[in-house]
């Protein structure tokens, strides 16, 4: 019997017979079935104790109603993502105006080892460390992505349980050396 009254897989919509896989898939932790557990990295759970703390109750909480409610990320608004020669334009920024490593880190208040993994394309800078960056530096790290629609239809399989993120999502497949 599957768990959870016939849980779905949510990559190619079959049932999860057993516990399924919990795996990480394009940044998501999503439990699948056995057969889709392959397109992502298994997670291994590792179970903690939780501490509990009892909230005073003289504790005033502003509630909002759900129209004064404002998303943390509107559909207008364009998406930003750092541009894939990062690591050489921060270097040129830095080499231009003669610093090191360390003098470069120290004026943004940030660790000379961040910088110096930038510079290696080791780590990619996050939205707002590339926002502080482009302020201080003058230079441009951040663009907008490039949003297109998909035509979802031509990917929806008719089956009973509907779509299911498989239908949509197109999964990266694993090189074998």
């Amino acid at each position: 019997m599957p768990k959870s009254q016939n849980e779905e897989c949510p990559i190619c919509g079959g049932v999860i017979w057993g516990g399924g896989q919990k795996v990480l898939i394009e940044g998501a932790k999503i439990r699948v079935c056995e057969s889709c557990a392959q397109h992502g990295k298994k997670i291994i759970s590792t179970r903690s104790r939780r501490t509990y703390h009892k909230r005073s109750p003289s504790s005033n909480r502003k509630t909002s109603s759900p129209s004064s409610y404002k998303s943390s990320r509107s559909y207008l608004e364009p998406e930003l993502i750092v541009v894939d020669d990062y690591a050489k334009r921060i270097r040129e920024a830095r080499e231009k105006r003669n610093l090191t490593q360390e003098q470069f880190a120290q004026r943004i208040h940030e660790k000379e080892s961040l910088i110096r993994r930038f510079e290696a394309s080791k780590t990619k800078p996050t939205i707002e460390l590339a926002k502080k960056l482009e302020k201080e530096y003058n230079i441009k790290l951040l663009e907008e992505s490039d949003v297109t629609q998909v035509n979802t239809s031509d990917y929806i399989k008719k089956k009973r349980g509907g779509t299911s993120l498989g239908d949509i999502a197109f999964i990266k497949k694993k090189k074998k050396d």
